[in-house]
């Protein structure tokens, strides 16, 4: 002990050993104000860019083969090298011309609040600061907006509409068991009678996923109908069926805009049947909650106040920088009951001091939690006002029924879907191949991929009931006509020189699986991530 004192007092003073991470004043402001100008100028030209631009196969393999740096580099360069390398070869959501996934643009307000929140660089774990106040406002916002109760209900802000669902599946999954007599927190899943869940077979693929990784197995997949909505009758048929073989059927996912066409399920039927059943109606909105804002398709939402836990996400119709989702569970408590979990090291005395009286991180699996979900969110919510919403909200549904009108229109276009809301599916579909559904599902996918590769617009593929169709979801903010009509005008163009080429979909081309491989990963695993 004496000598590790001895060797401690020996040696140099920590403030001659300079973190690598140290910045003064001036060189932070510096940079700040550099980034901001490259960015606006970036923003600014972007409509006028390729939506997407192919990442070089030097830049790929420069970035596959970048070396640990053995010395550090100058924020100079750091910044240069994102600037080369990572700037100009995005995604492509900032422009008004992708329509192809359900991430669209961040808002300017919502990226600076990106900033913010790294400046304040606050979890938001839980405790008596104002970061947690922020979220509890936006979520009590975000109820709201939906019209989804209140009193007594609880919800958690999470990073993607994948996130939203799982968690609300997690919350009715402990629910289910302790209806049906044991608790899986304590007790898990294993010998017990098996937890059944339904779905629409229109639903998104993170419920599939979130049902086999919390061990329900497979869910069910209820039919839709003509206008793609769940069917009743065949989901009370399944029901009974598990019932009578001794399963415990708990919860029911239903669509509020379905990633593919936008279909919204029957939500006052269905919440009345599980009332009636006793089960659990989860309702996903991650995509298409928010288009009970408008008024002219609040109808189609009747019973979403109904429902036992709502997904929504924020980063989505609100363009709220990404990744931002809600999960809202009507029983309140459950949320903690499901969580919480309190270590040692959090045990504080409750409502005194740091500790407050909320604490996020007993409602969901999170400890170290990002509160700039919060803060985008309430800024965005804030800048537009509920009244904002709604127009924001109108005027995408009113250029996704223009863009309809156009296909509708155009001798060489076909609508193959539109719901209600945003999302618009169609094909090329020349005279000459008018019939032949395996040349035109062939003859289209070549057309989304010339597309998404030739910049004018980036859509994407899915299948339509064994069409293959390109599906237009365009949702940024700056949306206007002329975007919609580029949208279409690229499709059209593609179509055009792809069949004069002699390219696919002439007679004698190998038929293709009606949803190519390809085209089916990139819609749920591009939905899915956001």
């Amino acid at each position: 002990m004496g000598s590790l004192a001895a060797g401690a007092s020996s040696a140099p003073g920590y403030r001659a050993v300079l973190s690598p991470f140290a910045m003064d004043e001036a060189t932070f402001r510096g940079l700040g104000h550099r980034l901001v100008d490259e960015f606006a100028a970036y923003l600014d030209k972007l409509p006028r860019e390729p939506v997407y631009r192919p990442l070089p196969a030097e830049v790929r393999l420069e970035l596959e083969k970048m070396d640990l740096p053995a010395d550090a580099a100058s924020p100079e360069e750091v910044i240069g090298t994102f600037s080369r390398l990572v700037l100009p070869y995005g995604r492509g959501q900032n422009h008004p011309c992708f329509a192809a996934f359900v991430d669209p643009a961040a808002s300017k307000l919502s990226m600076l609040a990106a900033f913010a929140a790294a400046v304040t660089n606050t979890s938001g774990a839980g405790g008596n600061y104002s970061a947690i106040y922020v979220e509890q406002a936006a979520v009590r916002w975000l109820m709201e907006l939906i019209g989804f109760p209140r009193d007594g209900s609880d919800g958690v802000l999470l990073g993607g509409g994948s996130d939203a669902n799982r968690h609300c599946l997690e919350v009715a999954r402990y629910w289910g068991a302790k209806a049906n007599g044991w608790d899986v927190r304590t007790e898990g899943l294993a010998g017990q009678p098996r937890l059944a869940m339904y779905m629409s077979a229109e639903g998104h693929s993170c419920l599939e996923k979130a049902a086999f990784t919390l061990g329900l197995g497979a869910p069910r997949k209820v039919a839709v109908g003509e206008d793609f909505r769940m069917d009743l009758a065949d989901l009370r048929s399944a029901v009974a069926a598990d019932r009578r073989a001794g399963h415990r059927p708990f919860l029911v996912a239903a669509n509020a805009g379905s990633v593919t066409t936008g279909a919204i399920d029957p939500l006052a039927e269905l919440a009345s049947f599980c009332s009636d059943e006793g089960l659990w109606l989860h309702v996903d909105g991650a995509y298409g909650g928010f288009g009970v804002l408008d008024p002219r398709l609040a109808h189609w939402y009747s019973g979403l106040e109904r429902a036992d836990s709502v997904a929504l996400d924020p980063h989505k119709w609100l363009a709220v920088a990404i990744g931002c989702s809600c999960a809202m569970v009507r029983k309140g408590e459950l949320l903690q009951d499901t969580y919480k979990l309190i270590p040692s090291y959090l045990s504080l005395p409750a409502g005194q001091g740091f500790a407050g009286d909320v604490w996020y991180s007993h409602r969901s699996a999170e400890q170290t939690r990002d509160s700039g979900r919060a803060l985008k969110t309430f800024w965005n919510i804030q800048r537009a006002g509920r009244s904002g919403l709604v127009d924001h909200v109108r005027r995408h549904v009113d250029l996704a029924r223009y863009l309809a009108e156009i296909i509708e229109a155009s001798p060489d276009l076909e609508l193959v879907a539109a719901g209600p809301l945003t999302a618009v599916c169609f094909r090329y579909a020349p005279d000459g191949l008018r019939g032949d559904e395996a040349g035109l599902n062939l003859l289209n996918q070549a057309i989304m991929e010339d597309v998404q590769v030739g910049g004018r617009a980036f859509l994407a593929g899915t299948e339509i009931r064994g069409r293959f169709a390109l599906r237009s979801c365009a949702l940024h903010y700056a949306l206007d006509e002329g975007h919609v009509h580029a949208i279409a005008a690229a499709v059209s163009d593609a179509g055009h020189r792809l069949a004069r080429a002699g390219g696919p979909g002439q007679a004698g081309a190998e038929t293709p699986d009606p949803v190519p491989a390809g085209a089916r990963l990139a819609e749920e695993d591009a939905t899915c991530a956001s």
